[in-house]
């Protein structure tokens, strides 16, 4: 897949409220830059457009706030990443299913790993 260089600015402007400055957007941990990352790509592969995408963040975060989240922008890229999950599900990529199951995986082998070593998944932590 070829790199299209104004697809973050291309989601700024589809997707209001998205955490940015005058760079682009602002990550306030690894984690929402790689969520981002994997919107944008799946996004280019043509899984889903900007305006499905922002409907269903915006569904997303007021399901969040329905549940008391404050909204303060500290959950952003949270509601950022369910959505992504949901329309991975929702579009047949991978099953709800799966996801849980490649995310208590990664949260095995997280646990095991020393601070500042690399994560590893091994066949164990799919147990």
């Amino acid at each position: 897949m070829q790199r299209n260089p104004h697809a973050a600015a291309e989601a700024m402007s589809a997707v209001p409220g998205m955490p940015h400055d005058a760079d682009g957007p602002v990550f306030r941990e690894p984690w929402e830059a790689q969520a981002f990352a994997m919107a944008l790509a799946l996004h280019a592969y043509g899984l889903f457009t900007w305006n499905e995408w922002a409907a269903a963040l915006a569904d997303e975060i007021k399901r969040a706030q329905a549940n008391g989240d404050p909204d303060g922008g500290e959950t952003y890229y949270r509601h950022w990443l369910a959505t992504l999950e949901r329309l991975i599900a929702a579009k047949g990529v991978a099953s709800v299913d799966t996801l849980h199951r490649y995310r208590d995986a990664w949260d095995r082998a997280a646990e095991r790993t020393p601070h500042g070593s690399p994560i590893e998944l091994k066949p164990e932590d799919f147990d």
